[in-house]
């Protein structure tokens, strides 16, 4: 949607950037001088660096470059790809009224529709068609899939649209009802706690200033710290209380006369409604085909007869104005409340993410007829009327629009991200309509291990996770592993094709993918098969299946080989269940298809089909995909080539369409992992990518560049710091030697040569010669090597190096995902991380986190609906305190040993059923004398986590983890895993049973999907950021405007892309000095991160830090802190108080405090920093440095020269045994060491001199080391200890950039690493270094280098 509104469209921008200054540019760096030695000196910012004189001259030229241009992209003359040409087009409606929208030929009248229903004069307003009128007079009617080129030239100019009413229908008629009722509502509005600060700052100001009060207000001292010391009290704190509702009307609601009396059907009645309104007159409404109007019916009597002429309308709002005063007035105060939020508020999310936490107390849940309406008529994603979507054609025709051309590829990309998300949305509401049991199975008579379903043209299967079906027996019922395999032999007849992809019934009421077939041959043939092998088998049907399955197909959709299709898939977690859901594969349905079957095998191998067309489509994706051609044999021995995995299932729909499908293998199997318990470890794409990159690489280097380049890899952190990076974004793939990345480019044709035999140490048997199976085999040894020896312990080192720095499990598992590491391997990365807390302490809460999933979800599989809440308090009771089973008689050890597992593996009975349906088994019947929950105490849970830990994760838990653990940080992670929701309120979590019933709010689905993303877009944005890197500011400006112009049409702004592309518009402005226009980005990507990640989303935090440090770039220290509070309690909640972000943050406030003179609390927040850091990272980290480095500041503005010398010597002490003399920081370090000691000797030269000294700041002081003696221990111990640590992420290394005029951005994520590791390559080389270090929690110095020190002579 490239066109925009004039009128009610970004009426009011961003409203953080209401008070910037229109010079918000003076962002010159100019050089040092003496500082003021008096108090005074301290309101004005501290330069904390020594910049060349020339930086200013660079800093004014980056500025202006970029506003000119800001300039060029206005004037479009030559607009790129994403910069659509917009012409204005006047816009009469219903009323008469005009409004003119900017819009472009390419535009389609549903864009047209969206602006209109977005423009306040036009919002209500639902059911009409458009008219095109041209300048010679002509008029056009426009079909809703027209695009204007398509109707009429608006380029010329002249061009108007007229709204035309149109006549209503059942459909149109209740979709109007339906959006009126939305509008009369604030509660869908998403306010940002963010815009509601810089609103109430805005007014504190305005009345400050019509008040004439020339003193400035006194900045109130915030309480930041509380945050960190009580985490359980500040939960209710993270969610704000719903916007104070507008009353319009007492209710709107359908009528009891519905439906219609087919006599007044005939005269075009469609429906009635019953309207209270605010001045308590009940009114009877018609809605018929041409308007509403109010009819003359009695209580219990239809009387159609309209009762005034005058009432009537053709929109139901328009009616209300004419017959209610009061609605008239609400209404307009709706509208005006919309108006002022901002545009990206008003916007619904696509898949918003769960919140954790609910409102408490609980709101009322009032009557509300039209809530109760919309849920049955809304049922589990069906369509209301009409008939269903056909998602498979949906998709698989928008992956048929051309898409040679840039704006081809943007409708292209737009179509498949609108239908992925509403398959998806649809999706989620089908699983969890199977999984409550109010959608039928499609085959009943089967045994219900076996149901598949399909609704609303979705089929959904079952998968259950075999982790804890090998490692457990199932306690209670002996129930064990294979299901119903008396029905198998009846069964497996019709296996091959009941299913819509080509998929077998599962034995153990699996994920119904094709490879679960191998599962029914399996059981045919078990007295041939051995117990391990046996066990291999039924791991078809695991979770890991799944997802593996559902990244082969986002890996093949990638790839886009023109004529070779994919399902669309989206797993759903819920409630214990894991439920697969994908489009039906065309004609499946509808008879046998046995014959379609023309590539791949359905029987483990046994037979195997091939067809030539089919392979040549399979190989092209290969070639993309890095996979090799190769050679199998079949049962009988007759040979194959193929160039995929040997279960894969390539099948000719109905609709005569090549699909690809059971893509659980498009990696090779992970060689470090062998057994049967290990047949779905696959190696991550990420991982081959960069695998390849360095092979590539390397056969293209000279020997001795690549002996370079691999030092470069382990050797100390200024290596680290120079050399190879992971990607900038962790959800993006890495580069994990970059130093290698030029050399990379020339080296493409090798790259093609460096391909994977996916068969190989699979059961499978490959035909070729021994030599060359060998070298598959040896290959994929080489990358699984690649992945223990270079990949783990270069990413163990970044993570000690602050180079990644992970809040949470979540972005962990991001981390270790974007670096091509399986979660499987988290136990080796706690192992090299055990000298740092945080670290150690992180990877032990997501490996605590993840067994305590697996038992959870075993457990509400086996709970009835009465008593979901009540197990899963009981669970988090065990979990977190000390709780007893209710019967006296304890739950077995779900978990067995491994050896256990392995000896009994092969001997499990074959008749009883799966233990992940048993809920289904005691459904009907009530015999159960109490439920299986209620056997668990905390000592058993915590032992089959243990057991658990062991198995999957190869990780003893320590003896103390039970009571290590970070209990807010573990239950908000395993909360969101789940889809749990509780009350946010105080848990006391030290009792034994700190959760009651009542606290469990909701339980919803969890969702993994394979919804496209813009590859236009990233290309994009991955250029702007070498271009960033570079210090070409303006080149970079434009490309990521660009990039966020393409994304905003292809997914619409809530997309985190979006917010990506946001942050870097932000640090480029910034950079430029453009301190309004970062603060109107910045604050879009705070939005989209609230409503796309979560409310206390790590990346959310570092939004809400980077405002404050922009606010506080334009001497807004009020709003900046309490925008430094809000990330302070977000880092409490994800990361808890141990972890170096939190340090960086601290720093920052600091600084802050100490800008507005409150330099008692800064130091407050120094000392915490330094504690922290020192506890942390260690006492000679570089961090800790900076940490010394702010006290050093903190001191001179003070006055106090000698301890400024002091805290800085220390800083120069462990910069020379870190980094060495040589290296410019430490030279930096020295310089300031020198200026102190010169101030001190100038300072008593005056004293001796007998001169006036102003000894304020000196006493002042002395008087906060007195009132603190734990700071003067502090410094104490910092003045005689050594250090060896390593501080913060973001903020301390910005520090540690401005403290030593270092060009290198801070890491980690105390703001945002991925900015900051973006121009770290840069700052070295742009002329203007005082720029470079503005993205992270570090802006700030840079603000302070920005102001100069006089000094009085």
């Amino acid at each position: 949607m490239a066109g925009k509104s004039n009128k009610g469209r970004n009426r009011k921008g961003s409203h953080t950037a209401a008070a910037a200054p229109s010079g918000g540019t003076e962002a010159a760096i100019q050089p040092d001088v003496p500082a003021n030695d008096h108090v005074e000196a301290v309101q004005e910012s501290v330069n904390t660096d020594a910049v060349e004189v020339s930086a200013v001259g660079e800093a004014t030229s980056v500025s202006s470059e970029v506003k000119e241009n800001e300039t060029a992209n206005e004037g479009n003359q030559q607009p790129n790809q994403g910069d659509l040409q917009l012409y204005p087009v006047s816009v009469k409606t219903q009323t008469g009224d005009k409004l003119e929208l900017q819009l472009n030929p390419g535009d389609s009248v549903m864009d047209i529709r969206q602006f209109l229903l977005d423009a306040p004069e036009t919002c209500f307003i639902t059911c009409y068609d458009l008219q095109l009128l041209t300048k010679d007079g002509s008029a056009h009617h426009m079909e809703d899939y027209n695009e204007i080129s398509e109707v009429a030239d608006i380029t010329t100019g002249g061009c108007s649209l007229e709204m035309v009413p149109a006549f209503y229908d059942d459909r149109s008629i209740r979709a109007h009802v339906h959006r009126t009722r939305e509008l009369l509502s604030l509660s869908n509005l998403h306010a940002s706690l963010s815009t509601s600060l810089a609103l109430q700052n805005e007014i504190t100001q305005n009345k400050a200033a019509n008040s004439g009060d020339t003193v400035k207000p006194e900045v109130p001292e915030l309480d930041g710290l509380g945050y960190m010391e009580d985490i359980s009290g500040s939960l209710g704190n993270l969610l704000s209380s719903p916007l104070k509702d507008v009353k319009c009307v007492e209710s709107i609601v359908f009528s009891s006369f519905n439906p219609p009396p087919s006599y007044r059907r005939l005269v075009g009645d469609l429906i009635y409604l019953d309207v209270i309104t605010l001045e308590g007159n009940k009114y009877s409404i018609t809605g018929s085909t041409k308007m509403f109007y109010v009819n003359s019916s009695s209580a219990n009597t239809l009387d159609p007869r309209p009762s005034k002429a005058t009432s009537e309308a053709t929109t139901l709002v328009a009616l209300l104005q004419k017959i209610s005063p009061r609605f008239k007035k609400a209404f307009r105060e709706i509208l005006e409340g919309r108006a002022s939020a901002h545009p990206f508020e008003n916007v619904q999310s696509l898949l918003p993410p769960n919140s954790w936490l609910g409102l408490h107390p609980i709101p009322d849940h009032k009557r509300d007829a039209a809530r109760a309406e919309n849920s049955l008529t809304l049922l589990y994603g069906s369509e209301p009327i009409g008939m269903q979507r056909d998602w498979n054609e949906e998709l698989q025709s928008c992956r048929e629009f051309s898409h040679t051309t840039p704006q081809e590829r943007i409708l292209r990309d737009r179509a498949l991200y609108k239908v992925t998300s509403d398959f998806v949305d649809a999706a989620i509401n089908g699983a969890v309509g199977v999984i409550s049991g109010c959608i039928p199975p499609i085959n009943p008579t089967d045994p219900e291990c076996f149901h598949m379903y399909v609704h609303n043209n979705i089929f959904f299967s079952f998968a259950i996770d075999a982790d804890l079906e090998k490692l457990s027996k199932k306690h209670g019922d002996g129930n064990s592993k294979t299901c119903c395999t008396g029905t198998l032999q009846s069964s497996s007849d019709k296996a091959s094709y009941v299913r819509p992809h080509g998929d077998s019934l599962v034995p153990n009421g699996g994920k119904t993918d094709g490879s679960s077939l191998e599962d029914v041959n399996s059981t045919e043939t078990t007295q041939d098969v051995s117990p391990e092998a046996q066990l291999a088998e039924n791991e078809q049907a695991t979770y890991a299946s799944a997802n593996n399955d559902l990244k082969g197909t986002k890996a093949y959709q990638e790839a886009d080989v023109p004529g070779l299709y994919n399902l669309a898939m989206a797993i759903i977690d819920y409630r214990g269940h894991r439920v697969v859901a994908q489009s039906v594969l065309p004609g499946i349905l509808q008879g046998d298809k046995s014959d379609s079957l023309l590539y791949g095998s359905v029987d483990n191998g046994k037979k195997i089909s091939w067809n030539e067309d089919f392979h040549a489509k399979v190989s092209e994706a290969a070639k993309r995909l890095h996979l090799k051609e190769h050679s199998v044999l079949d049962g009988s021995g007759n040979v194959f080539k193929l160039a995929a995995p040997v279960e894969c299932k390539g099948i000719v729909g109905g609709d005569d369409r090549h699909y690809l499908l059971d893509l659980l293998r498009v990696t090779p199997r992970d060689a470090n992992y062998s057994g049967p318990g290990s047949r779905f470890c696959i190696l991550r794409p990420e991982l081959i990518n960069a695998f390849v990159q360095v092979q590539a690489t390397e056969a293209s280097k000279p020997k001795e560049i690549i002996s370079q380049g691999a030092e470069n890899l382990s050797t100390d952190s200024q290596n680290v710091t120079d050399a190879d990076k992971p990607d900038l974004a962790k959800e993006e793939k890495i580069e994990d030697v970059k130093e290698l990345a030029s050399a990379a480019n020339e080296a493409t044709g090798s790259k093609d040569d460096i391909v994977f035999n996916p068969n190989v140490f699979t059961e499978f048997k490959l035909a070729g010669s021994p030599e060359d199976i060998a070298a598959d085999e040896d290959n994929v040894r080489k990358v699984s090597q690649y992945l223990t020896d270079v990949v783990l312990p270069k990413f163990v080192q970044d993570l000690c190096t602050l180079e990644v720095s992970p809040m949470d499990g979540q972005t962990l598992t991001e981390a270790l995902h974007a670096h091509g590491i399986n979660v499987r391997y988290i136990g080796k990365v706690a192992g090299g991380t055990k000298h740092l807390p945080h670290l150690w302490d992180l990877c032990n809460n997501e490996i605590v986190v993840r067994s305590a999933k697996h038992v959870i979800k075993d457990l509400l599989r086996d709970t009835e609906d009465h008593d979901l809440a009540a197990a899963i308090s009981h669970f988090l009771n065990c979990l977190f305190g000390s709780c007893q089973a209710f019967g006296g008689k304890l739950i077995t050890n779900l978990t067995q040993s491994k050896t256990h597992k392995k000896e009994h593996a092969g001997h499990r009975s074959p008749g009883k059923n799966s233990k992940g349906h048993v809920r289904w088994n005691g459904r009907a019947s009530l015999r159960k004398t109490q439920p299986s929950y209620m056997n668990m105490s905390s000592d058993t849970l915590w032992s089959e986590i243990q057991e658990f830990a062991t198995v999957k994760y190869e990780f003893e838990l320590p003896e103390d983890a039970r009571s290590r653990i970070k209990k807010i940080s573990v239950l908000r992670n395993l909360c969101l895993k789940v889809g749990i929701t509780l009350a946010a309120r105080k848990y006391d979590l030290s009792s034994s049973t700190p959760f009651q019933t009542s606290d469990v709010f909701d339980l919803r689905p969890v969702v993994k999907h394979s919804v496209p993303s813009c590859s236009e877009a990233k290309e994009l944005v991955e250029t702007g950021k070498l271009q960033l890197a570079e210090g070409m500011l303006s080149e970079a400006y434009a490309l990521f405007s660009e990039a966020f112009s393409i994304l905003q049409q292809v997914t619409g702004p809530m997309h985190r892309e979006v917010a990506n592309c946001s942050r870097y518009l932000a640090m480029v402005l910034y950079h430029a000095g453009d301190m309004a226009g970062a603060i109107m980005q910045q604050h879009k990507e705070l939005i989209i991160n609230e409503r796309c990640l979560g409310l206390d989303h790590p990346d959310t935090a570092h939004s809400y830090g980077n405002m404050a440090l922009f606010y506080h770039g334009l001497n807004q220290t009020e709003l900046a802190l309490r925008h430094m509070s809000r990330a302070l309690l977000l880092l409490s909640l994800s990361s808890g108080p141990d972890h170096p972000d939190v340090a960086a943050t601290y720093i920052n406030v600091a600084m802050m405090y100490q800008d507005i003179g409150k330099m008692n609390t800064a130091l407050r927040y120094l000392q915490e920093a330094l504690k922290k850091n020192e506890r942390l990272l260690g006492e000679e980290h570089i961090q800790t440095a900076v940490c010394y480095h702010a006290l050093a500041i903190a001191f001179n503005c003070m006055g106090a020269y000698k301890l400024s010398h002091q805290h800085e010597k220390k800083t120069y002490d462990i910069l020379v045994k870190q980094l060495g003399e040589d290296d410019s920081r430490t030279r930096d370090s020295q310089n300031w060491m020198n200026t102190f000691k010169m101030r001190e000797l100038q300072m008593n030269a005056q004293k001796q001199k007998g001169q006036t000294l102003n000894a304020a700041s000196a006493q002042k002081a002395i008087d906060i080391l007195k009132a603190n003696p734990d700071l003067i221990h502090a410094f104490q111990a910092a003045a005689v200890a050594g250090g060896s640590g390593s501080s913060g992420a973001a903020a301390n290394k910005s520090l540690n950039a401005a403290m030593m005029g270092e060009a290198a951005l801070p890491r980690g994520r105390g703001i945002d690493e991925r900015a900051a590791r973006a121009a770290a390559e840069a700052r070295k080389k742009a002329a203007a270094r005082g720029l470079l270090m503005l993205q992270t929690m570090g802006m700030q110095m840079e603000q302070r280098r920005m102001k100069v020190y006089r000094r009085s002579k």
